[in-house]
């Protein structure tokens, strides 16, 4: 009989020292076991769909100067664009068409897309299409995201990136002293009744696997909604794109490994979290990329179909795996490979189950 991991195992695998020597596993045959465990969790926990979420990416205007983004102020070289009402709802038609239950808006920080103008986008795709709607545009006011909670927004996606004070501070200079961190922003989000989603990169440059201990202990903290993981995949036009130096023994290195690691000790610490097969994670590894982070604890996979024409300047990183794919095929592609991999398609807007919505496990009460 199939048997699910029970807490006292999850338990075992998630003291700071575990995750750590977790994390530096390298053995093929052990690091199967961490695999197993997230999977069958993730079975118990939220079961075989795998929810397609559509990202749009709607602006690269960024006021922030983040050491690690492509699409960071400071790039005085890149073409710039921002969607508008009638193209964002247009690629909202067409992500429930192919079948997508969530419509996700992503965008550098961008004060020209005001709150009203997302307000009204919201709304639209909301009563036009139904589909959930999940927005990641960076560090607003508040009264920004209550504004599009009451709009109807679903979702709110801002990772935090690292738990470790000095090295975000490195990477993610403050546009003002004292205004609220990631992290604060987060709880907020909370109170406002959004499912709240964050996430972290891993290889940072200076980013220890103590560090990366921590990042699992504050996504239990936090109890988040979804959590998205990727490699650090470096920029040469950032700033540590420029000045990546040789890996010391207490660098973590960012590796598809790596990245999958996380996911899965992820899985372990939120077991009802939504949790992508990101597109960093498939562009370090395109033949495989989704179908490993699928088997180490992922249900979500979030096809891209920003417009073609805006698609290559939004490269906070490059060579994004999603950027050759068109919409339509790359739903096709996707769908093929979750089915594969002996998994289902999920129907619906995907949200987070809690408590006793999850599925029960074969053979197994809940």
């Amino acid at each position: 009989m199939h048997q699910p991991p029970t807490r006292m195992d999850r338990e075992l695998f998630l003291t700071s020292a575990r995750i750590t020597d977790w994390l530096r596993e390298e053995d093929e045959g052990r690091l199967n076991v961490l695999w197993k465990l997230a999977d069958d969790l993730r079975r118990q926990r939220v079961g075989d769909d795998v929810h397609l979420r559509g990202l749009v990416e709607i602006s690269n205007h960024c006021l922030r100067r983040c050491a690690y983004c492509g699409i960071n102020a400071d790039n005085s070289v890149l073409p710039r664009y921002r969607m508008n009402a009638g193209e964002i709802l247009e690629c909202a038609r067409r992500a429930k068409s192919l079948g997508f239950g969530t419509v996700v808006l992503q965008s550098g920080e961008d004060y020209g897309l005001t709150a009203l103008l997302v307000s009204e986008v919201v709304r639209s795709i909301k009563g036009e299409t139904g589909l959930a709607v999940t927005l990641s545009l960076g560090e607003r006011p508040e009264r920004d995201l209550a504004a599009w909670r009451a709009a109807g927004a679903d979702r709110y996606l801002l990772r935090f990136e690292t738990s470790d004070e000095r090295l975000y501070a490195r990477i993610h200079p403050p546009l003002a002293a004292g205004e609220p961190g990631r992290v604060a922003l987060l709880g907020r989000l909370k109170r406002l009744d959004y499912e709240t989603g964050s996430g972290v990169m891993v290889g940072l440059p200076g980013q220890r696997y103590e560090s990366l201990a921590d990042d699992v202990a504050l996504f239990r903290r936090l109890d988040l909604d979804m959590i998205g993981i990727g490699p650090f995949i470096p920029h040469p036009g950032t700033a540590l794109g420029q000045n990546v130096r040789a890996q010391s023994p207490a660098q973590v290195p960012a590796t598809e490994l790596m990245a999958l690691k996380m996911l899965a000790l992820a899985r372990l610490a939120c077991p009802e979290a939504n949790i992508p097969a990101t597109t960093a994670i498939a562009t370090l590894d395109g033949r495989e990329g989704y179908e490993r982070a699928l088997r180490c604890g992922a249900n979500v996979v979030m096809p891209e179909l920003t417009p073609w024409q805006y698609r290559a300047l939004y490269e906070i990183y490059p060579g994004k795996a999603a950027s050759q794919e068109d919409g339509e095929a790359a739903a096709v592609s996707v769908v093929a490979r979750i089915r594969a991999v002996g998994r289902t398609v999920g129907a619906g807007p995907g949200s987070r189950r809690r408590g006793d919505q999850a599925p029960a496990a074969e053979g197994v009460p809940r």
